[in-house]
């Protein structure tokens, strides 16, 4: 009865519409009153789209679109990764293409998922895992003193014949902090419960466990 789909486009207009990150006090003093107040809240300011996202670590942090870059200290790349990955809010990379189902990434938790609006192709697994009690994994913070990329399988010390998650995002320690790698890990459930988590193998670098800045349902913080 209805079209879901629509023959269109797409091109690659990065060089017309700048994208650029901004965060931390620098970023709210220049965006002054125009400084969205909500997450995910929008406005324009000096002929530039800007879109408020989670705060991280206690950083406040932004995307521009388009306009001139404002006269504001440059971050480096990693610290903006890391940045991303303390959000707690999963990005889809290359090398994560089609293997996750939204609340596997807690995407409903945060908002990335509306269950009170209409079709899609697809919704039939996610309505299920959400109403059924399925969610059997869920993307958790992690910290090792080695290196995580995304992509890479995770193992637990008691079942090393299986991963038992894999790495969503990663990105290297800022300076300053504890030398290693802080990762956004898609993990069973299950594989919390004893034992010890490793990256790329069972002998690889151990994880030890990070907060995340918002509330998991208790299925996913109590052993079961």
């Amino acid at each position: 009865m209805f079209v879901l789909r629509a023959q269109c486009r797409l091109s690659d207009a990065s060089g017309e519409i700048p994208l650029r990150g901004l965060a931390g006090a620098s970023a709210i003093q220049w965006l002054g009153g125009a400084a969205p107040a909500e997450v995910w809240g929008k406005v324009e300011r000096a002929g530039m789209t800007v879109i408020r996202l989670p705060d991280a670590a206690g950083t406040a942090r932004f995307l521009a679109a388009g306009g001139t870059a404002p006269a504001l200290p440059q971050m480096s790349i990693d610290h903006w990764r890391w940045l991303e990955v303390r959000s707690g809010v999963a990005r889809i990379e290359q090398a994560t293409m089609e293997k996750f189902v939204p609340q596997m990434l807690n995407y409903e938790l945060i908002g990335g998922v509306d269950f009170r609006k209409g079709c899609y192709p697809g919704q039939e697994i996610v309505a299920r895992s959400q109403y059924r009690g399925a969610i059997k994994r869920r993307s958790l913070l992690f910290q090792t003193a080695g290196q995580a990329v995304a992509g890479t399988e995770v193992f637990h010390s008691d079942d090393p014949g299986q991963p038992a998650g894999e790495v969503a995002n990663a990105a290297p320690q800022p300076t300053g902090m504890v030398p290693g790698t802080l990762a956004l890990i898609e993990i069973k459930l299950t594989a919390l419960r004893g034992g010890t988590l490793h990256v790329g193998t069972r002998d690889g670098p151990q994880l030890h466990p990070v907060a995340l800045p918002y509330a998991l349902p208790v299925e996913a913080v109590e052993p079961g």
